[in-house]
């Protein structure tokens, strides 16, 4: 992968100015003090106010216009299974939620390969499928892009998340992700796969009646320093019916391999190569 971003540290700009300086703003701003008073008086930047003003008119039910986007988890609005499945597999291996500001959301962020645009075609759809009241984007960056979606509930449907980077933490399903993941095990081994996988063209030579003919056999690779990620994958490689083995990079097992011709027919049928 040309992009490989370390997780960053959540950062929420709001703790910098404590509680109470944003208690005392959203007196004044209740009050009907105008914002760029409040911001000179506290010496809090204007954008930061206006923040603060519209998350506390919006917790009363006060800001106009469309209501706030539902969460599956918090609202029981329902849940695109399959697009979700794919994308939880995108996020295990090449995504990552942070804050970037107190004036956004957090944000869901998959790094795909420029070389494969089918895939973040695919990643946007599935984000647009399990988010359908939030919006998408692209930032393009040095071989890749970052598709990224803004939401407030990012953390309710992927619990996973966490300070530092996911391969020194533990990483394990909670029951309604299984039960998702055992009803779209297909979706799920195809995010991962289209995040830290491949499939390759290997080859051999073989002295067939003296002539030495080149053979050549497909196979599958997931890379993923997670114990758990590549577990995950090869708990449900499993249940599909799918045959792997674990080889190592060096000295660390990093790799989980599908080579057997049957098993690779199979992921064929429902992953395919990358596009």
């Amino acid at each position: 992968m040309p992009c490989d971003p370390h997780e960053p540290v959540t950062i929420d700009r709001m703790h910098f100015h404590g509680t109470e300086v944003r208690r005392q703003a959203l007196t004044l701003l209740r009050d009907g003090t105008k914002n760029a008073d409040v911001a000179r008086k506290l010496n809090v930047p204007l954008g930061t106010i206006g923040y603060w003003k519209h998350t506390d008119r919006a917790k009363r039910g006060e800001c106009p216009g469309k209501p706030a986007p539902k969460c599956p988890r918090c609202d029981g609005r329902e849940l695109d299974a399959a697009a979700y499945a794919y994308l939880l597999g995108l996020y295990l291996g090449d995504g990552h939620i942070s804050r970037y500001s107190a004036h956004r959301a957090p944000s869901l962020m998959i790094t795909l390969d420029d070389a494969w645009p089918g895939v973040q075609d695919e990643a946007e759809r599935a984000m647009r499928r399990v988010f359908p009241d939030n919006s998408t984007c692209r930032v393009r960056r040095k071989g890749c892009h970052n598709v990224k979606v803004y939401s407030l509930h990012l953390a309710c449907l992927f619990p996973q998340h966490g300070p530092g980077k996911k391969h020194e933490r533990r990483i394990a399903l909670e029951a309604w992700q299984q039960k998702i993941i055992d009803a779209r095990p297909w979706e799920f081994i195809r995010g991962l796969i289209h995040s830290d996988g491949c499939r390759i063209t290997n080859w051999t030579t073989r002295l067939v009646g003296g002539e030495r003919k080149r053979y050549e056999y497909p196979r599958y690779f997931f890379t993923n320093k997670s114990d758990d990620i590549r577990k995950l994958l090869g708990d449900t490689l499993d249940k599909v019916g799918v045959e792997w083995t674990t080889t190592a990079r060096g000295t660390a097992p990093y790799n989980i391999s599908v080579a057997r011709k049957a098993s690779v027919a199979l992921m064929d049928a429902h992953v395919g190569p990358k596009h």
